[in-house]
């Protein structure tokens, strides 16, 4: 009977690569944040009333669904343009910030296009106090363009 014994091995743990990897991750956190409290700014703009208002005092569940939706779609799109970017860290943060503030532009417009050419307008669905099945349509469609608009990134 033939035994034999393995060790395991760790290897080498490189502090800088993983106090870069580290930073990186803090980094792109911050940019991801930025662009999701832009895209609620600009929703709230775009949006009649006070939307953090609507969505946690008078919990508006139309109100609460657009932004959860808007805030799908921008994730999907900061999601993408983090893991397609420069793999140089400042390069890579720029195209972050850069794909992100366009998709809170482009998700804008398409809630714009949205309001002129659905039947009836935001402003009536987002001050409706009880759920409306038009909320989850617009929501829905917002995330959907989210996602065209995160396949788009180059």
């Amino acid at each position: 009977m033939i035994v034999t014994t393995q060790s395991l091995q760790f290897g080498a743990v490189d502090a800088t690569a993983l106090a870069q990897g580290a930073l990186a991750t803090l980094l792109y956190f911050v940019v991801g944040f930025a662009v999701l409290g832009l895209g609620f700014l600009a929703l709230d703009m775009l949006t009649p009333g006070n939307l953090r208002h609507q969505v946690y005092v008078d919990r508006n569940p139309n109100a609460a669904i657009l932004l959860g939706a808007n805030h799908l779609a921008l994730a999907i799109i900061v999601v993408t343009a983090i893991m397609t970017s420069s793999d140089s860290l400042g390069q890579g943060l720029a195209d972050s910030a850069v794909y992100g503030i366009i998709g809170v532009v482009l998700q804008g417009v398409a809630l714009r296009l949205l309001d002129a050419f659905v039947p009836g307008h935001l402003r009536n669905l987002v001050n409706e106090p009880r759920m409306n099945g038009a909320a989850w349509a617009v929501g829905v469609s917002l995330v959907a363009i989210g996602a065209v608009n995160a396949a788009a990134l180059s």
